[in-house]
């Protein structure tokens, strides 16, 4: 509660409520009284935890849940994590609770390669980028900054109502944004490629390891951001064409009026040294993660 980015919060006029959603239902039930939507925005792996989290909005007569979604279209069966948010999501309409699910694309902020010249690793929250097949699948862009402006209008929306949702910027393939790096920035950039065979070897070593043991973090690592490239950049899962074929609705037809930051924009924000980078309190554990997946995947 005494983060710096609570207090913010606080002086900004927000109301701050404490829930331990391992404590007691009644706190949580407590917690959560007079809520009318609650939007969850949980860590990677504490999904569970919106299960009782979501009995208790019950409970509390929660007019909307919005458990965590924010990431990109993928089939139930292709990703750990997205089948973990499936358990989440099964459990709330057992419950009848009303909700909306929201997912976001991939993130600008993920989606380019450092420079030769090391210009742009400070923004860069992934070191290793690597060209999933032939780098010519497009897939869905969003800025992390756009997210809450779509969020505000899809709360207040009926159209959503018991739905899914993608929002999303722009849509572009790997090639297009490497090709777009090198004319903004003048330089050339080497092109590393994974073809699906590679990532198949990467995901069933990954998966040989945590059989030994479940709670390694490397593997645990590997193994999902693997899975996401094989959604996104090989089998192309994460398209409005598909979020439309699951049952999606989308941004564009949603708020065809909505503005957005364009991905060729940030990019040179980037290049300007004028971006945040994402999480920076992490950048340490993903560079032990980087260098350990170098030398062992």
């Amino acid at each position: 509660m005494s983060k710096p980015a609570n207090i913010a919060l606080k002086e900004r006029g927000v109301e701050l409520r404490a829930l331990d959603l391992k404590g007691s239902q009644e706190n949580v039930v407590s917690a959560l009284k007079d809520i009318g939507t609650l939007i969850s925005a949980i860590g990677p792996m504490e999904q569970l935890e919106q299960i009782p989290l979501a009995t208790a909005a019950k409970t509390a007569g929660v007019e909307k849940f919005l458990p965590c979604g924010a990431m990109p279209v993928v089939p139930v069966g292709m990703h750990v994590m997205r089948d973990l948010k499936e358990q989440v999501y099964n459990h709330v309409k057992r419950l009848r609770l009303p909700y909306t699910i929201v997912d976001v694309g991939w993130w600008y902020q993920l989606s380019f390669p450092k420079l030769p010249s090391g210009k742009i690793d400070y923004a860069i929250a992934f070191k290793g980028h690597r060209i999933p097949g032939d780098g010519n699948v497009p897939t869905a862009l969003t800025d992390l900054r756009d997210i809450g402006p779509y969020i505000a209008r899809i709360i207040q929306d009926e159209r959503t109502l018991n739905r899914m949702v993608l929002v999303y910027n722009e849509m572009w393939t790997w090639n297009q944004i490497y090709d777009t790096l090198e004319k903004l920035s003048g330089e050339s950039l080497p092109r590393e490629r994974d073809s699906l065979e590679d990532l198949e070897k990467r995901l069933m070593y990954a998966e040989e390891k945590l059989q030994k043991d479940p709670n390694d973090m490397l593997p645990t690592f590997v193994k999902m951001a693997t899975q996401y490239v094989i959604s996104w950049g090989i089998r192309g899962d994460n398209t409005p064409e598909n979020a439309k074929y699951l049952g999606y609705l989308t941004s564009k037809e949603l708020y065809p009026d909505m503005g957005f930051i364009k991905f060729e924009d940030y990019l040179q924000e980037v290049l300007d040294g004028r971006a945040k980078p994402v999480n920076p309190e992490m950048k340490e554990v993903r560079e032990t993660l980087f260098k350990a997946q170098r030398t062992e995947y």
